[in-house]
């Protein structure tokens, strides 16, 4: 997947970081009190990305990348649960992520 249309130098790091496997890189990316919800629940941050790396998950397109390069949705590789179309919504201060949104896009 091709990550050059990310603009935002803090958010392409995190999802090359994904996309590459490594585990521990991708929790420096965010602060120590970070938030993260998936589909509007609040869940555990490390939590998801142990489950990710086990299952190899990963965006395999990056359709849109909107707000300044903060909001991405794509097509996302969910391990045993398929492949669904998400969103990733950054919420950054300074250069580290205080908050990660994710969720299915729905059909509508």
């Amino acid at each position: 997947m091709n990550t050059e249309n990310l603009t935002n130098s803090t958010v392409k790091e995190a999802i090359e970081a994904l996309q590459a496997g490594g585990k521990e890189t991708r929790l420096s990316f965010f602060s120590d009190d970070a938030v993260f919800t998936d589909d509007g629940n609040e869940r555990d941050l490390k939590a998801f990305f142990d489950n990710a790396f086990n299952h190899e998950e990963k965006f395999l397109t990056l359709d849109k990348v909107e707000n300044d390069g903060k909001n991405l949705t794509g097509d996302f590789y969910a391990g045993r649960w398929a492949t669904f179309k998400v969103y990733f919504n950054f919420h950054l201060k300074e250069d580290k992520i205080e908050r990660l949104d994710i969720g299915q896009v729905s059909k509508r």
